[in-house]
């Protein structure tokens, strides 16, 4: 991002500002038709990115060139015209009424900007899918087999790309669900941030962590998984908390690929966590209809088994090193922490209207002005006029380019749809699986997983979603016993697992790769460690469809054993791993006790309590018979 004069990086600071200040207001006070609020976000986020994210390397650092102005004008041109005419864009009937010469003139200017943006200030990869999705609508019926697909005219490309608010494409319900939820849910992130909600959770993670053997390790871990609930971007989790946590971690012992690895494990996990989970949750909700509190409650224990394996990991290791825990003079005090506890008040607020079903806009607004109020009752939190201003600034620098990545994605969605090519892709997908339930979620994970390699997050969840969850519904309705109903969430969460844990695991991975750079290590073999630290992640994600009780369903009985086979499980992976469990092992324990924490992991064809037999078992065995003959001996 440029580094802008003083004029204009002021004035874009008060347009990024305002930008957000309205879009909390709606939240609060409700939001006018889809269509216009659809073009007034995209309005005000899209043509901003022109003047503050370079064309190329060599371009100028400190102000945008008369291009980037021409650029940020082409930008706005299509989505101002939306706003004036947003009754007959509403009022028209798609693919019926006559897509004019004006409209295919905006259209093109829609998505051509788009793209540029994308390439810009999101990712390459994602500018490259777009481009082959409206490839594929145009020439896809010459394509032979299950690949081929109607011939679409050019109008109607733009059309579905551009102006289908009821489907997909720039103005479909994945920009309405960012115009309006998601805008305000990081606004109140930004603001968590700027009234010092950050410090009271660094503190609180070295007070609680910083005192045991690796603290540094566990401080990063539960900072940055506090962190991850506001900042909505793994990488942004990285940079933040990173400074600080991956030095430490490097000081006391830990190489600079495993400290980054913690790290970016950590951070990505942060989108995981409840009660915020990150952009693609909103998403989710939007997409099944199921509210939100629902998906939060069902998403709690897999959140905490995540951190909860990391930091077995960090331990493990920590011990087998002979780590020391954090200096006494870094470790804050206990009443140092209790000086910011009343901040934790609107986080509260937030989940109460949450749970009580108000919509996520409008507790998200009653959080943020909670927050900024609070704020109010000591000095060290007080926010200055200048402070609140940087939040909403930070606030509409984050929108920015989830604005644009949404829209790209809904123009892949818009023309899967179109075409067929959800469909397409499925069968083929079910066609390798051959009926086998476990490869089609192997399949769908890779799938996943590779498409994380040049997609952000939430785009990623949502192309992957279109293509797998209804193969899960339809196979795992049969291997499960389980109506599509009962399917619907853990499909998506299923699927939203990996598309998490795609910014993390190797050969491309954003997360990885910022911590490799301040941990000044091997962006690949960081990406390997922050990958096997994240190991729950892979086995939550099939827990989801196989043990319902991982998400608070069924009886207490079954909640506790589904969490229980995970806990030994995990402990059992991460020990072997690392080569230690109470005392060192040697490689025929660590094969052994690795295969018993896989098997009771993923071998969901046995009994539950055998699986966690076999895992608690081998524990007992490892830990305790070698303690046993020392005291014989």
């Amino acid at each position: 991002m440029r580094d802008l004069a003083a004029p204009l990086k002021l004035a874009l600071t008060l347009w990024m500002a305002a930008a957000a200040a309205i879009h909390l207001y709606f939240g609060g006070f409700g939001f006018p038709e889809p269509i216009t609020m659809r073009g007034f976000h995209l309005l005000v986020f899209v043509p901003p990115l022109f003047l503050l994210y370079p064309a190329r390397a060599s371009s100028p650092r400190a102000r945008p060139s008369l291009l980037d102005w021409l650029w940020a004008v082409a930008a706005a041109a299509p989505h101002a015209w939306v706003m004036a005419n947003w009754a007959a864009v509403s009022d028209r009937m798609e693919y019926v009424d006559p897509f004019t010469p004006t409209m295919v003139v905006l259209a093109v200017l829609a998505i051509v900007t788009l793209l540029e943006a994308t390439r810009r200030a999101v990712e390459v990869g994602l500018a490259w899918m777009i481009i082959a999705s409206l490839a594929y609508m145009q020439w896809g019926h010459w394509l032979p087999g299950v690949l081929n697909t109607r011939a679409f005219t050019p109008a109607e490309i733009l059309e579905a790309s551009w102006l289908v608010p009821t489907a997909g494409g720039v103005y479909g319900p994945l920009t309405g669900i960012v115009a309006t939820t998601i805008a305000v849910f990081i606004i109140f992130g930004s603001f968590m941030q700027g009234s010092g909600t950050g410090r009271l959770f660094s503190n609180l993670g070295a007070a609680v962590a910083g005192r045991y053997t690796g603290g540094p390790a566990k401080v990063a871990v539960i900072t940055s998984g506090l962190f991850g609930t506001m900042s909505g971007s793994s990488v942004s989790n990285v940079i933040t908390t990173g400074a600080m946590t991956i030095p430490l971690m490097q000081r006391i012992g830990y190489r600079p690929a495993v400290a980054g690895g913690i790290e970016s494990a950590a951070s990505v996990g942060g989108a995981l966590m409840p009660p915020v989970m990150g952009a693609a949750a909103f998403v989710m909700a939007e997409i099944t209809g199921i509210p939100y509190g629902q998906i939060v409650v069902a998403a709690a224990i897999g959140a905490v088994l995540y951190y909860f394996a990391i930091l077995v990991a960090v331990h493990v290791e920590a011990k087998k090193a002979g780590m020391a825990p954090m200096a006494a003079a870094d470790i804050p005090p206990w009443r140092e922490v209790l000086q910011d506890a009343h901040l934790v008040i609107p986080i509260g607020v937030l989940v109460w209207l949450m749970m009580a079903r108000w919509s996520g806009n409008f507790a998200a607004f009653c959080a943020t002005l909670t927050m900024i109020g609070i704020a109010f009752l000591r000095a060290r939190t007080r926010m200055s006029w200048r402070a609140v201003l940087d939040s909403l600034a930070n606030a509409g620098l984050t929108m920015a380019p989830l604005a644009v990545s949404i829209a790209g994605a809904g123009i892949v969605v818009s023309a899967l749809t179109a075409t067929g090519m959800v469909v397409a892709l499925g069968g083929i997908i079910k066609d390798i699986a051959a009926g086998s339930f476990p490869l089609l979620l192997i399949l769908l994970a890779v799938t996943v997983l590779v498409l994380g390699m040049g997609l952000p997050t939430t785009p990623s969840y949502i192309i992957a979603a279109a293509i797998g969850v209804p193969q899960i519904l339809e196979l795992g309705g049969r291997a499960l016993g389980m109506t599509p109903a009962e399917l619907l969430l853990p499909a998506h969460l299923f699927i939203f697992y990996f598309a998490v844990l795609a910014d993390a695991s190797p050969p491309v991975a954003a997360a990885a790769f910022a911590a490799a750079a301040i941990a000044r290590a091997s962006p690949l073999v960081t990406s390997i460690h922050a990958t096997r630290l994240g190991i729950a992640g892979f086995t939550v994600g099939f827990a989801f469809l196989y043990d319902p009780g991982i998400m608070l369903r069924g009886g207490l009985g079954g909640i506790l054993l589904a969490t229980g086979i995970q806990v030994v499980a995990l402990t059992a992976i991460c020990a072997a791993y690392a080569g230690f469990l109470l005392r060192p092992m040697g490689p025929a324990a660590r094969l052994a006790l690795a295969a018993a924490g896989l098997l009771a992991a993923f071998w969901h064809g046995v009994p539950d309590l055998l699986r966690f037999a076999v895992a608690a078992g081998s524990l007992l065995a490892f830990a305790g018979l070698p303690m046993l003959a020392a005291r014989r001996g």
